[in-house]
């Protein structure tokens, strides 16, 4: 009987190379799409908090008949103000002054441009105007 010799081969360098290249091209291709998710996902966060402001805010003018004026700002959903006027029936309306998912305070104007009211984050980049991440996010832009 005689023995069959088998050898042993591993990859030749060519193979190798050739996947590195394969997951090199993937690479490219997924990770720009990953890497803009969390951006994505601080959009979304900050339309559902002006929400959430914006219902704050009308509960506030149920309670005391008005909005607060720029002046008191969206801190007066989170402590009574002590400007003129100082509403009669203050209750907290949010535990803190709500601050943007990029570390910003929410801006807040009485009488709005866009509305009665309007409460805006300035985006990713802190500062008014900007395209895509770094765009404006307002009331106006929300299904009321």
């Amino acid at each position: 009987m005689q023995r069959i010799m088998r050898l042993e081969r591993g990859f030749t360098l060519i193979e190798i190379m050739v996947v590195i290249v394969i997951l090199g091209v993937l690479a490219t291709l997924i990770v720009p799409r990953v890497m803009d998710k969390p951006d994505q996902a601080r959009v979304t966060a900050a339309r559902y908090d002006i929400g959430n402001i914006l219902q704050a805010l009308d509960q506030y003018r149920l309670d005391n008949n008005r909005y607060p004026t720029t002046e008191q700002g969206l801190a007066a959903l989170a402590q009574k103000p002590t400007i003129e006027p100082v509403p009669n029936n203050w209750k907290r309306y949010l535990n803190s002054p709500p601050v943007d998912p990029w570390g910003n305070p929410y801006q807040y104007m009485h009488p709005g441009i866009n509305g009665d009211i309007d409460v805006f984050s300035f985006g990713a980049d802190g500062q008014s105007g900007g395209e895509g991440n770094n765009a404006d996010i307002g009331s106006w832009q929300l299904n009321r």
